[in-house]
């Protein structure tokens, strides 16, 4: 988990401390990102004479060892980051270090490699909750990706407060990830599935979420920022407009949190996941941000490992979040 957090020196707190431009008071329209409003708007991109010489790029690449290498005689340039991105040096360098120095169980061991694995596993806790500004770091789980946080939330909160007549509420926008394990749960609980369509832009209308909101609504599932769509979400609005209803809200912040400060106090959802291997973090490493109470109130989505207090014959008592809710 350390290694999440080495990644994390990529988003310096000047960047993520700063105010979110196109996030704040939106007034409930569907905003583009920048780079698709540039386009929509014939707006030419800055040619390369107009930058700096050194640019983001040229000081970074430099720590990105994969793309030291060339393909038919031009150096490798990779596009993909909105599916993974690449591992900087310094990541490698502490997962390389863990399994040389420390490797061992967290929360499992009184010798000196379990404490130090387990002070850096709650130090990457720590950083995390920093990064998204999280009131408390026990309001980050660890999950194995954003999927798993999905599904923990589906799972844990869905099957045990949703029932036939409930209604839950998605974009046609969403990854597969974030409508199928609530498929899974309408299947189980007789909840319906609504869905958002699209404005003849190609974004989630806003107005049809709006009028599908009522009082038989749950749980909105939203992404905040599309890599496909090119569109960002008004998640502060959205959270009114669910809050009014009392449905809660689950925003998928894989594509954002990357890519802009993310306030999650600031932006009110109930829950919010996102994953490190899109953020030049490890593979296996998600997290799922959840408000405290509600993760004290739910079930155990998985039972063993970590998430128990006591273990009778007859039954078990779980521990208090995080801890409770995967695991390790």
């Amino acid at each position: 988990m350390a290694t999440a957090a080495a990644s994390l020196r990529y988003f310096p707190s000047s960047f993520r401390n700063r105010s979110p431009g196109a996030a704040a008071a939106s007034g409930g329209l569907v905003r583009l990102s920048p780079r698709r409003a540039r386009s929509a708007a014939g707006v030419a991109a800055p040619s390369r004479e107009a930058e700096s010489a050194a640019s983001l790029g040229d000081l970074t690449r430099v720590d990105f060892p994969i793309l030291d290498q060339e393909f038919d005689g031009s150096k490798l340039v990779y596009f993909d980051n909105g599916a993974t991105s690449q591992k900087p040096s310094c990541v490698m360098k502490t997962l390389d270090e863990y399994y040389r120095s420390y490797n061992s169980n967290v929360h499992r061991g009184i010798h000196v490699l379990s404490a130090k694995a387990t002070d850096a596993y709650e130090s990457a806790r720590t950083k995390v909750a920093n990064f998204v500004n999280a009131a408390n770091s026990r309001e980050i789980v660890f999950t194995r990706n954003a999927t798993e946080a999905i599904n923990l939330v589906a799972y844990s909160w869905g099957l045990s407060n949703l029932k036939q007549g409930d209604e839950m509420v998605l974009t046609v926008a969403e990854h597969h990830s974030a409508i199928v394990p609530w498929q899974f749960v309408s299947q189980k609980t007789g909840a319906t599935l609504k869905y958002v369509g699209l404005t003849k832009e190609e974004v989630p209308d806003i107005e049809q979420l709006k009028g599908l909101l009522s009082n038989k609504t749950k749980i909105v599932v939203v992404h905040h920022v599309s890599n496909v769509l090119g569109s960002m979400l008004p998640i502060e609005d959205i959270v009114t407009w669910s809050n009014r209803v009392g449905a809660k809200v689950l925003v998928d912040a894989c594509q954002s949190v990357p890519h802009m400060p993310v306030d999650v106090q600031r932006l009110g959802a109930d829950f919010l996941v996102a994953s490190s291997h899109k953020m030049c973090g490890p593979t296996g490493v998600g997290f799922l941000h959840g408000k405290f109470d509600l993760l004290s109130s739910m079930d155990p989505f998985l039972g063993g490992g970590e998430m128990i207090a006591d273990v009778f014959q007859d039954k078990s008592t779980y521990a208090e979040p995080p801890s409770r809710c995967i695991v390790l």
